[in-house]
C-alpha cells in the first residue's frame, strides 16, 4: 500500500485575534499564501507539481469567503493549474484537510498535496458567518427542544461531569503557558515558525516570529481572580450541576494564524530527493453528544488506537487541543494518559487557537517534538463544534 509521508510542516507565530494583534493588519489570504509559498520554497519544490491544496477555515465569510485556499494559491504565485478547496469541520478543519490529503495519497489520487489552514479572528470575528440567522433549522430544534448550547457551556458541563475544580483548571492553564514559554526560550519552535513581515500599531514593518498569545508570567494564583465567562441565570437554572469555572484564563484565546503540511507519497519523496519526517499511521473521526460537544476526542481516540493496534502507552506524545482546560483533562482521565506527554510544549491556551489553522498547527508541533525527543508515535486529537473530533497517529521516520 502506498504510504503517505510528511515532508515538512510550518506555521506562523500566533497573533492575538483582535484589532491591534500582531497579524490583524494582514489579510488572511496573505497569511495562508505565506505558508504555502514558504513550504514549497524551503523544500525546493516546484509548485506546479502539487496536485491539490486542501485548506481548513471556519469563518468562511468576508475576507475568508469564496474558497480562500484557492485565493491563497494564486496569491502565493503558484501556477494557475494548481487547484484548491476549503473545508470546514469546525476547529478540526485543517486536521481533516491533512486526513483528506494523506488519504488521497494512500488511495493513489495524489502524488503531492498540501494541507493547510488559516483563521483571522481579528478580521472575521466568531459568529460572522451566521449573519444573525438560525443556522440549525426546525429538525434540530425538534430533536433538542431545550436548545443546543455554546462551547463555553459545554466546557462547564464537562468540568462538572468529571468533577474538576477551578484550581485544577487554572493549574493546567498556567502549565500550558509555562511549557510554551520554556519551549520558546529553548528555541524549540524555531524550526516550525516562519518569519512574516507585518505592520505594527506604529505603522512600522517588523518581522513577527514569536507567539503573541504566550504569557510566561502566568500563574494559577493570578488566574484565580478571573470571573466566569459563561454564567447566565438561564443556564444556571437549566444546568444546576455547573460550577461556573470556565474563564478567559483557562480557555484558548481568540487567535490569528496559518499553518501547512507538505504531504506526498513515499515514492515521490524519494524521486524528488526529499527526506520524509514522518508518515501517517492511522486516522479516525467520531461524533458525540452535541450538548457536551467537546467530548468526541475520547471516542475518536478509542477508534484510532484500535485501528492502529496500539495502546495509549505506545504513544510518545499527545497533542489534545486545549479549547478549554477540561477538554484535555477529561481525555487524559479517560485514558490514564501520562500528563508529561500531554501537550509537552504547551497547548492552545498558550499558543492560541486560530480555528481553521489549529489542526495543522498541532501536527507541526507534534512532528517537531517527536524529532527533538526521538519519539516514535504521536497522537493528535481535536474537539469540534456540534460534537465531533478527528484523531491522527503519525510515526516519526
Amino acid at each position: 500500500m502506498t504510504k503517505a509521508v510528511i515532508v515538512d510542516v510550518v506555521r506562523i507565530a500566533s497573533g492575538k485575534g483582535k484589532p491591534g494583534g500582531a497579524l490583524s493588519g494582514t489579510h488572511p489570504v496573505e497569511l495562508m499564501a505565506h505558508v504555502l509559498r514558504s513550504i514549497t520554497s524551503r523544500n525546493g519544490l516546484d509548485p506546479a507539481l502539487v496536485d491539490d491544496v486542501i485548506g481548513g477555515c471556519v469563518g468562511q465569510a468576508g475576507e475568508q469567503a469564496l474558497n480562500i485556499t484557492r485565493s491563497a494559491v494564486l496569491s502565493a504565485g503558484f501556477p494557475e493549474s494548481v487547484p484548491a478547496t476549503t473545508i470546514d469541520r469546525q476547529c478540526g478543519s485543517s486536521q481533516q484537510a491533512a486526513h483528506f490529503a494523506a488519504q488521497g495519497v494512500i488511495a493513489g489520487a495524489y502524488d503531492i498535496v498540501i494541507a493547510a489552514g488559516v483563521e483571522s479572528m481579528s478580521r472575521v470575528p466568531m459568529g460572522t458567518t451566521t449573519m444573525g440567522k438560525d443556522a440549525s433549522g426546525p429538525g434540530i430544534a425538534a430533536r433538542y427542544p431545550e436548545g443546543l448550547v455554546n462551547q463555553g457551556i459545554s466546557a462547564e458541563l464537562i468540568t462538572a461531569k468529571w468533577k474538576f475544580d477551578r484550581e485544577a483548571l487554572d493549574a493546567f492553564a498556567a502549565q500550558s503557558h509555562q511549557r510554551a514559554a520554556e519551549a520558546a526560550a529553548k528555541g524549540l519552535f524555531d524550526k516550525e515558525i516562519l518569519p512574516i513581515s507585518v505592520t505594527n500599531a506604529a505603522g512600522e514593518t517588523v518581522s513577527h516570529t514569536v507567539d503573541e498569545t504566550v504569557r510566561a508570567s502566568t500563574t494559577a494564583e493570578g488566574l484565580a481572580g478571573l470571573k466566569p465567562s459563561f454564567y447566565s441565570e438561564k443556564y444556571a437554572q437549566r444546568f444546576p450541576e455547573a460550577q461556573w469555572s470556565i474563564t478567559p484564563g483557562n480557555s484558548s484565546p481568540l487567535t490569528d494564524g496559518a499553518s501547512a503540511a507538505l504531504i506526498m507519497s513515499e515514492e515521490m519523496a524519494s524521486k524528488l530527493g526529499l527526506t520524509p519526517r514522518a508518515r501517517f499511521h492511522s486516522f479516525s473521526v467520531a461524533g458525540d453528544d452535541p450538548i457536551f460537544m467537546l467530548t468526541a476526542p475520547i471516542p475518536a481516540t478509542h477508534k484510532v488506537l484500535a485501528r492502529a493496534g496500539l495502546s495509549i502507552d505506545d504513544i510518545d506524545t499527545y497533542e489534545v487541543n486545549e479549547a478549554f482546560a477540561p477538554v484535555p483533562l477529561a481525555w487524559a482521565h479517560e485514558f490514564g494518559a501520562d500528563p508529561a506527554k500531554l501537550n509537552p510544549w504547551g497547548g492552545a491556551i498558550a499558543l492560541g487557537h486560530a480555528l481553521g489553522s489549529s489542526g495543522t498547527r498541532l501536527l507541526t508541533t507534534m512532528v517537531n517534538h517527536l524529532e527533538a525527543t526521538g519519539g516514535r508515535y504521536g497522537l493528535q486529537t481535536m474537539c469540534e463544534g456540534a460534537g465531533m473530533a478527528n484523531a491522527t497517529i503519525i510515526e516519526r521516520i
